[in-house]
């Protein structure tokens, strides 16, 4: 099972950035799915962005969509997500995930196999 390791988040205001980052450790990298989630006391968990560590497909909520990036290095099995024109609405707890199918973060599709970070926050001041 791969191990995620997150760092980044913090406090920024709104138009602000913030970069994400997740390090794999094990598992299958360079053939499986990773992207982040995102989840508040108030919302559902909710899906991203994610991207296909083997082709490199990128997938995006579309309530990201242009705002946010998905990118990785593939030489430090690193996943990051770049945050750029923060809103006070993406404000949330940010969970780095692996193995699950990419588009879940498009559809909002359950799944149930899946390594989860231990979660980093973000927040968003206007």
């Amino acid at each position: 099972r791969v191990q995620l390791a997150e760092s980044g988040g913090g406090s920024v205001q709104a138009g602000g950035s913030v970069r994400l980052s997740c390090e794999a450790a094990g598992g299958n990298y360079g053939a499986n799915c990773m992207g982040w989630f995102r989840q508040t006391p108030e919302k559902e968990r909710e899906g991203v962005a994610a991207i296909h560590t083997g082709s490199g497909v990128t997938y995006y909520a579309d309530s990201v969509k242009g705002r946010f990036t998905i990118s990785q290095t593939t030489a430090n099995r690193t996943v990051f997500l770049q945050m750029n024109s923060l809103k006070p609405e993406d404000t949330a707890m940010y969970y780095c995930a692996a193995d699950f199918p990419c588009r879940a973060v498009v559809t909002g599709a359950s799944f149930r196999l899946a390594s989860w970070g231990q979660g980093t926050q973000v927040t968003v001041s206007s």
